[in-house]
């Protein structure tokens, strides 16, 4: 249940199931991530990079960001996420909540394709704190 992929930009990622007690001819060997997990992983990375260039555009000194997502799946197939909480955590000199706040918005409604997708079947909420440099 090992896959490796080869993205358009040439780079391979690497993914692989949870081993089957059960069946273990039908389990991964847990020795990468998931492929659903992989989806929270873009998602997580693309809307991070909006929140960054939209806060530098506004001439805001980041330092860092991180965010955390949390999910509920369907529980029957197929298992979409059903809700996806992002909590962004922002780290800089002097920037101000409302500019974080705005640049989570505007990237959950107009650029990060990633969240926007996933908006279709899932309530996609948001937090964030921002901690000083």
């Amino acid at each position: 249940m090992g896959f490796v992929a080869e993205t358009g930009s040439g780079h391979v990622l690497t993914m692989d199931g949870a081993p089957d007690a059960a069946n273990p001819a039908n389990g991964g060997q847990n020795l990468a991530p998931r492929p659903m997990e992989t989806v929270l992983a873009g998602t997580g990375g693309c809307t991070a990079y909006d929140v960054v260039l939209i806060l530098k555009r506004g001439r805001h000194d980041v330092r860092g960001c991180s965010v955390k997502l949390t999910t509920e799946r369907a529980t029957t197939d197929p298992k979409v996420f059903t809700k996806i909480h992002m909590h962004f955590t922002v780290t800089g000199k002097g920037i101000p909540a409302p500019a974080v706040e705005r640049a989570i918005a505007m990237s959950h409604d107009k650029y990060c394709s990633a969240s926007i997708m996933l908006g279709k079947t899932a309530e996609i909420t948001t937090g964030f704190e921002v901690l000083e440099a």
